[in-house]
């Protein structure tokens, strides 16, 4: 049966096909997700953004395939050779594999033996054969001999007749489907290390001999062995079942099945039997191994994407420390500590350098430095980078604030992932044209600190180091989605349309750079902003933008106390309604919690705006802009834990998770090397997906198991009853971004030598023997 494009979009993301339907016609319209999602529920039936995400996504990839669909239909019937048969498998066809697989035998390619031997004349003995295998082929050949066409005797002949068969058998759709369903059920995949790589591979030694199932190969582990192939490590192959020889007979008798081919002992059946045999080996193989391998990268790619965004989601939606006067540090040791002031709004006051480390040693001098600073500049929060040296420069600021208490400082470790890229980007020179390069990264550790999101936004998603493998997979589509994620992470939030960066404006829904920097432009020429109509006299920024942008723009202190608010301008009427019904103004109602629950949303309701819009504007109305964001908290690094060599075996810790993978979560304890917990260890119960217990930016507790000191590994336990000798038998800790991960389950052994926390080996088996 042929599904309709909306009838499938639908069935996908649980919604009726007229709720697809009208969505579409939105997104075709111009309107973004993110302004679909909050104004235009009714339309939607209340499509919630992870759907309207799948629908955006799904609808693209469907159209795509439609126009192939219609291009190959096209090309076959041009040829001649579209049967209606052939029409109604290629209609029918949803998903491009096997679209491609109905089009390979008409698609152009070189010319091949089957094709010399059909020209050859060859083509009737091959059919006579498969529809009659009595004949005998070293007699029936005997009538088809070409010696100008390089048949010169039987076996010339029968070869010819082979290629023909083969080629055919190897184009045949309905044999690949069968093939790739059957690959993809108990197919295995086998790395083995290439020789003579052992030493220079050893990152890669999980993987030296290693076999799993296709259909269970988590993400990470499918991404690892494609690098380990890739930097030249590893060799990989895709076996049709673990036993291998058995395996490859049971293929070619699908082949020899799917073309009714059983030796019968009839004249041809042997010859047959080995056509099956060669286009199982020769053509099908390797081909569907491809297609397999292709599909797997695919797979864990766009697990792994998906992982990265739904870190990256978190970090951008981490707690704001808020409008508070911020002294930054950017550490080092023989470059010195940057230092910088920075106002409640993230203005930069001053800027320094101070040499507190080795090799100077200026330590008393950096401290009556910092004393000087704070008592001009009177910051409330210090943020330092946790990059090099960050443990040291820690350490002085603890003695600045024991030294100082008057000064009442708060100090606060804060990731300076992706601060140099913005150091040296564009935009950063845009910014701060006369600072030098090496004080931009201190500005945006300290802007990091008071709002995340804002400052975020201004480095490539990618640089922020939140994902797993993301060097490795598909960077269009990675980038795609991380944008996804920015864009509705900015609109959830909303952006102060007097004070925000051209990066934070260019994600507002309906906003490009062009029409961001237009706004910029005409905020420093004409002054703040009163009221959101005057987004109309920008440039180039016409009704549509206006309607997509301005329910995210927020004016605090302008014209109109709704402009404050997520209302959007088009429902201001509908609030002037409300006033009007109980004779009161807008600063009567707004934040007025007693006077919000009275009202029914059903009682204002009209052809314009129904009961689910009308109940968003009420929550405004009650808790107008408030931010989804989380109460902001901070974690305490134990004093004294400065390095991985501080670290002990059942030492209790604090620390901040940096990034949440498929098989656990990093987490900086401080010590310049993030440790891991496995998902085994996330909780007390049984775990299938780490991200339902923590995500980035969350505040744990934990116990550290095991130290691998040469391979800078930690490993973690957020179980506080987990024992460090468990560890032996059950951890697969890996460092920060690096392609280790858990191998597949193997027997537990008796004993395991005292490192074995660290090797990978048992981890996959524990999580199954909970589940």
């Amino acid at each position: 049966m042929i599904v309709k494009l909306e009838q499938q979009i639908a069935a996908e993301i649980a919604a009726r096909p007229e709720q697809v339907v009208a969505t579409i016609q939105l997104l075709d319209d111009g309107a973004t997700v993110p302004f679909i999602a909050r104004y235009r529920k009714e339309v939607t039936g209340g499509l919630d953004d992870t759907q309207l995400r799948t629908l955006e996504q799904r609808l693209s990839y469907l159209r795509e395939l439609e126009e192939r669909r219609q291009l190959i239909l096209k090309t076959i019937a041009d040829q001649g050779k579209l049967s209606p048969e052939l029409q109604q498998d290629i209609l029918a066809a949803d998903n491009k594999t096997r679209l491609e697989d109905l089009y390979l035998p008409f698609k152009p390619k070189r010319r091949t033996k089957g094709q010399m031997a059909i020209e050859a004349g060859l083509e009737p003995l091959a059919d006579a054969l498969m529809a009659n295998p009595e004949l005998n082929p070293e007699q029936e050949a005997q009538s088809y001999l070409n010696v100008d066409a390089g048949y010169a005797d039987s076996k010339a002949v029968l070869d010819g007749v082979k290629y023909i068969l083969m080629e055919r058998f190897a184009e045949d759709a309905n044999l690949l489907a069968r093939l790739r369903q059957q690959l993809s059920q108990h197919g295995v995949l086998k790395s083995t290390v290439v020789a003579g790589k052992e030493k220079e591979g050893a990152k890669f030694r999980d993987y030296f001999e290693h076999s799993e199932l296709w259909r269970q190969l988590p993400s990470h582990r499918a991404l690892a062995m494609f690098r380990g192939r890739n930097e030249g490590f590893l060799q990989l192959q895709l076996l049709p079942d673990s036993d291998e020889a058995e395996a490859h007979q049971r293929c070619i008798a699908t082949v020899a099945s799917h073309f009714n081919l059983s030796n019968q002992g009839r004249a041809a059946d042997v010859f047959l039997q080995t056509v099956a045999q060669w286009t199982w080996k020769v053509k099908l193989h390797l081909h569907l191994e491809n297609d397999l391998l292709s599909e797997l990268r695919e797979r864990a790619e766009a697990e792994a994407i998906k992982v990265f965004a739904r870190n990256m989601k978190d970090l951008l939606m981490a707690a704001p420390a808020g409008l508070r006067p911020t002294m930054a540090l950017d550490p080092g040791l023989r470059t010195g500590v940057k230092v910088v002031m920075l106002d409640e709004t993230g203005k930069l006051l001053s800027s320094q350098t101070i040499f507190p480390h080795a090799p100077q040693n200026h330590w008393d001098k950096s401290l009556r430095t910092l004393q000087n600073l704070c008592q001009q500049f009177k910051p409330e929060l210090v943020a330092i980078g946790n990059g090099t040296a960050s443990r040291e420069t820690d350490q002085l600021v603890a003695e600045l604030m024991k030294k100082h208490p008057e000064l009442k400082l708060t100090k606060i470790m804060v990731s300076e992932a992706g601060a140099s890229v913005y150091s040296a980007s564009e935009f950063a020179a845009q910014e701060f044209p006369d600072l030098d390069v090496s004080y931009r990264g201190a500005v945006s550790i300290g802007r990091r600190l008071q709002d995340p999101l804002a400052e975020l936004v201004k480095i490539e998603p990618k640089a922020i180091g939140v994902g797993q493998y993301q060097h490795d997979v598909n960077q269009s589509l990675l980038s795609k989605s991380l944008e996804a994620v920015v864009e509705d992470c900015v609109n959830a939030v909303g952006v102060d349309l007097n004070t925000a960066s051209v990066p934070l404006l260019s994600r507002v829904a309906g906003l490009n750079k062009t029409l961001a920097q237009n706004i910029v432009l005409h905020r420093e020429q004409h002054g703040r902003f009163s009221n959101r109509k005057e987004l109309l006299k920008v440039a180039r920024l016409g009704p549509k933008a206006f309607e997509q942008a301005a329910g995210f723009m927020r004016i605090s202190a302008g014209d109109n106390p709704l402009d404050a608010s997520g209302v959007h301008p088009e429902a201001y009427p509908l609030v002037e309604k409300i006033l009007a019904q109980h004779q009161k103004s807008v600063q009567d109602i707004l934040g007025n919690s007693d006077f919000i629950s009275q009202l029914k949303p059903e009682d204002f309701a009209d052809a314009h705006f129904g009961i689910p819009t009308i109940s968003d504007i009420l929550s405004e109305l009650e808790k107008p802009g408030r931010d989804p964001r989380p109460e902001f908290k901070m974690a305490s690094f134990k004093e004294g834990v400065n390095t991985i060599d501080d670290l002990k075996p059942a030492m209790l810790l604090e620390g901040v998770v940096t990034n949440v993978t498929n098989f656990g979560a990093f987490v900086d304890i401080g010590v310049h090397q993030d440790g891991l917990v496995h998902i085994s260890s996330l909780s007390d119960t049984f775990v299938s997906d780490p991200h339902k217990v923590v995500k980035a930016g969350d505040i744990v507790k934990v116990k550290v198991l095991d130290v691998d000191k040469e391979r800078k590994r930690i490993a973690l336990t957020m179980r506080m009853d987990e024992q460090p000798a468990q560890a032996a038998l059950t951890k697969a800790p890996a460092s920060k971004g690096k392609s280790q991960a858990p191998r597949a389950a193997k027997p537990a052994k008796a004993a395991a030598p005292a490192n074995a926390a660290m090797g990978n080996a048992f981890a996959d088996a524990l999580a199954k023997l909970k589940k």
